[in-house]
């Protein structure tokens, strides 16, 4: 998906919902989902849909600009027997149904306001509606983690806390991460003092044309 459909802009999300990029980020800490079409087997197995023998076809809305990836993941679903049908809508309408609770299953995106894990994980917090808890996530033990990490001063701590919370998200599986956005700079040779950052923002106070 990432390279075919992402022209290998992204990095495979495998990590927790909180992306690359980030201080807080530790992919040895944190672990995610990977490509396992036999643990998915085994996982249909235990659920009691052998093969996907009695499953539902579960409806996928998206976009229009996400169709490809849509039927991408609605491929893949279907070789382990899980039936999928994807559904394109407007925008206006999947962002009325997925703030009404009347999406089940959809593509969605986060970008962060500032440059802190908290931005990613308040979208599991109970407390809040939706947006930005679509999924209406909801975990006592979650929210514990959360209000700590957000009192937390001392940076090392917060960032445990946030790694401790992204992953009992990860566990719990609200939302299925695909890929972490990758940012490119192209620049001239005469140019210094331009590194990307986590937000993609047009930082330019160290900037220098030599």
């Amino acid at each position: 998906m990432i390279l075919y459909l992402r022209n290998s802009l992204g990095t495979p999300a495998e990590s927790g919902f909180v992306p690359m990029g980030l201080p807080s980020f530790n992919d040895s800490l944190v672990k995610g989902y990977t490509y396992d079409p036999n643990k998915a087997a085994q996982l249909l197995q235990e659920a009691g849909f052998p093969g996907g023998k009695g499953l539902k076809p579960v409806k996928l809305l998206t976009i229009s600009i996400y169709a490809d990836f849509g039927n991408f993941i609605a491929r893949q679903l279907e070789e382990i027997g899980i039936p999928v049908q994807v559904e394109v809508v407007q925008k206006s309408l999947l962002f009325e149904m997925t703030s009404g609770s009347k999406a089940a299953f959809f593509r969605g995106g986060w970008i962060a306001d500032y440059p802190d894990a908290e931005n990613y994980l308040s979208v599991f917090y109970s407390k809040n509606p939706a947006p930005p808890n679509y999924t209406r996530y909801k975990n006592p033990v979650f929210d514990k983690v959360f209000e700590q990490a957000i009192k937390e001063t001392n940076d090392s701590i917060r960032y445990t806390l946030y790694r401790q919370a992204d992953q009992i998200v990860i566990n719990d599986a609200p939302v299925v991460p695909l890929w972490y956005d990758k940012v490119i700079h192209l620049v001239q040779k005469n140019v210094s003092g331009f590194p990307p950052n986590a937000l993609n923002l047009l930082e330019l106070r160290r900037t220098q044309i030599n």
